[in-house]
């Protein structure tokens, strides 16, 4: 009766959801304190019963109960245990429930720290995420019930995706969601401001670090799959373009933007119908994602169903979602203009700048990812958008976005006051140059036209973040943590852009056929085909290499790729063989046995790869410190927001 327990568990959850929409919502516009009281306990009633849920399936995979037709589907008895715990959100039902149990455990984590905030916005924030909790947990109740049971039961299941037995992969999906989730809660601050009028600066100070924080998981998930996809897939890439990638990408490019918009708003009251619509963009397109995936209308390895009655559900929640949203911005346009101006030079200015090329950017990948459906819609000839098109056209908006963050970062509020820095830029300027065209020409060689821009921009990066808190110490003065957050983040910003246009430029490949004994050769470093053995993993058998490489002809690592073949779905996979220098990575891939003792093998050397995967925990770290600043947990934001009323703060 375990499976029973969790649906009715989740059909509890819904109720709980509507309750918590109808209290929040109602209770706040009718002021109504009793309803609005009940909310909290509707938030902390409603994850209890997920989590319930969450682990009756869990149960039900580690007991192997096949009788549940999703186990029967995602799992085998020869799955490792902790297959079967991630094997839960490894195909589509299970993912839902993911999904909705992370949004409730955001949303309960709103209503423990929202008990400063004035009650009536508190109310209204949590009635718009039990509202989307509504939308998510009874499409999984009518269209994706992961407690489905098949009579008789199988003997034994069909196992998981060979594809998701991996650690990283594992792991993905649950940070990935915290982040892509975690962007209801600024959609949901956004509506609950629109919907009570005071679209002011204590509203962004409000929103700013759950924001912030959704953006830095979002930011490691990404990381996590692209980490996933370099050694597993045993082509050697870190990033394809791929529908399912760009569906991510987008909320990420624009969340990156929110959080920019975030501080000016917060700080001087600007941008705020930039800030609004970021916010409702940044959660769209979440959504959007979340239909790509599961609609089939788009082929990818990172699909999970393909079921068009699903996608229609997930549309018709994203049209009501984006319009009543936005049908909420238009009713609150007049009051989101602000008396306050700035120089073209000022920090603001920069905001908008990166804002601007951030949105294009987003756009771009939108297009490019819709393009192809747009095409067979409308009955035209196939259209296929690729690497190409994105490869040429991203830098377009990302090369600008470079250095306009390196000049930025020593601009001022209002007046800009670049004159002041002009010293400092001028310097960073002049590092950046010496060490980029010193690392490019130097050290690797000419490469690709664009590599010397990307690598002398990613250092004055670097650089520029660097004076402000040296500056700060060398004067023996507190360095918030705002401060260090944003050093740490733009720091992971220029180590990425060196990453990417270094392994962009500098990476060898070779496709040979190889038999044991032979070699091949690329500049200083040799691969040597040594032997192959049998192995035998829980539920697969494989044949695994021993490769040399050698340097200058001494043996610097030793690598063992394999082909594996998974019995129960007859599904064979390629494990590549990886070892990480401190500049470069080794990397083979055994890609198939093409006769007569031969093999065809693909070897790379991949220049600073590993500063990609860096970067990306830089950038995440340096956003988790900066939600943690002082000012967001010191005087109680009900106080403050009682003080801007006190000072005769305008709504607007």
């Amino acid at each position: 009766m375990i499976p029973e327990l969790g649906h009715f568990t989740l059909i509890l959850a819904l109720i709980l959801a509507v309750a918590q929409t109808v209290f929040g919502l109602v209770g706040a516009s009718t002021g109504n304190v009793r309803w609005q009281a009940a909310v909290r306990p509707a938030v902390a009633g409603q994850f209890v019963l997920l989590s319930a849920s969450m682990g009756a399936l869990v149960y039900a995979f580690v007991t192997f109960d096949f009788s549940v037709v999703y186990v029967a589907s995602n799992a085998n008895s020869a799955l490792p245990t902790f297959y079967r715990v991630a094997a839960l959100w490894g195909a589509h039902e299970g993912s839902l429930l993911l999904w909705g149990w992370i949004l409730a455990a955001w949303t309960l984590a709103v209503a423990l720290a929202s008990r400063n905030l004035p009650e009536a916005f508190a109310s209204r924030v949590l009635g718009v995420l039990g509202f989307v909790s509504v939308g998510f947990l009874l499409f999984t109740l009518v269209t994706s019930n992961p407690f489905e049971r098949i009579i008789p039961a199988p003997a034994d299941g069909r196992d998981l995706n060979p594809v998701l037995q991996d650690p990283a992969l594992a792991i993905h999906p649950p940070i990935l969601y915290m982040g892509y989730v975690g962007f209801a809660v600024a959609f949901a601050f956004a509506c609950a401001a629109m919907l009570e009028g005071k679209l002011d600066q204590v509203w962004a100070r409000w929103t700013r670090p759950w924001t912030t924080l959704a953006w830095a998981f979002l930011t490691v998930g990404i990381a996590l799959g692209s980490w996933w996809a370099y050694y597993e897939l045993g082509w050697g890439g870190y990033w394809f373009w791929d529908p399912v990638e760009n569906a991510v990408f987008m909320p990420w490019l624009v969340g990156t933007a929110l959080i920019h918009s975030l501080a000016a708003t917060e700080k001087r009251g600007l941008f705020k119908s930039w800030t609004l619509l970021l916010s409702i963009l940044a959660f769209s397109l979440s959504l959007l994602g979340t239909f790509l995936v599961r609609s089939g209308v788009l082929t990818s390895v990172h699909s999970f169903a393909a079921d068009p009655t699903r996608g229609l559900f997930i549309l018709a929640f994203l049209v009501v979602v984006i319009g009543g949203a936005l049908a909420l911005y238009a009713w609150r346009a007049p009051l989101l203009k602000s008396p306050a101006g700035f120089e073209p030079t000022a920090r603001e200015a920069f905001l908008l700048y990166n804002n601007i090329l951030l949105v294009c950017a987003a756009a771009m990948v939108l297009v490019g990812t819709l393009a192809p459906l747009i095409a067979d819609a409308l009955r035209q000839p196939a259209l296929s958008v690729g690497e190409p098109w994105y490869n040429t056209m991203f830098p377009v908006f990302m090369l600008p976005l470079m250095a306009l963050v390196a000049i930025g970062i020593h601009a001022g509020w209002k007046r800009g006051q670049l004159g002041r820095s002009r010293l400092r830029i001028l310097l960073g300027l002049g590092i950046a140059l010496v060490l980029g065209l010193t690392l490019v020409y130097a050290g690797y060689g000419p490469g690709k036209w664009l590599t010397p821009f990307g690598v002398v921009l990613a250092i004055w990066i670097i650089v520029s973040s660097l004076f402000d808190p040296i500056d700060r110490l060398r004067r023996k003065l507190t360095l918030p943590r705002a401060v260090v957050g944003m050093t740490i983040a733009h720091i992971g910003l220029g180590v990425g852009v060196l990453a990417i246009s270094t392994v962009e430029s500098y990476t060898v490949e070779r496709d040979v056929a190889i038999a044991p004994g032979e070699s091949v050769v690329m500049g200083r470093f040799a691969y040597r085909f040594d032997d192959l053995e049998a192995v035998e993993g829980p539920n697969y058998d494989a044949v695994r290499a021993r490769i040399t490489v050698l340097k200058d002809g001494k043996p610097v690592a030793t690598l063992n790729p394999e082909q594996r073949n998974y019995w129960v779905q007859r599904q064979t996979l390629t494990e590549a063989g990886i070892t990480s220098l401190w500049n470069m990575d080794l990397f083979a891939a055994l890609r198939a046995d093409v006769g007569a003792g031969r093999w065809s093998l693909r070897a790379q050397l991949r220049p600073l790869i590993d500063y990609l995967w860096y970067a990306a925990g830089l950038m995440a770290l340096g956003g988790i410190i900066a939600a943690t600043d002082r000012r967001y947990r010191t005087r109680p934001l009900a106080e403050e927001a009682a003080a801007a009323e006190r000072a005769g703060a305008s709504p607007a």
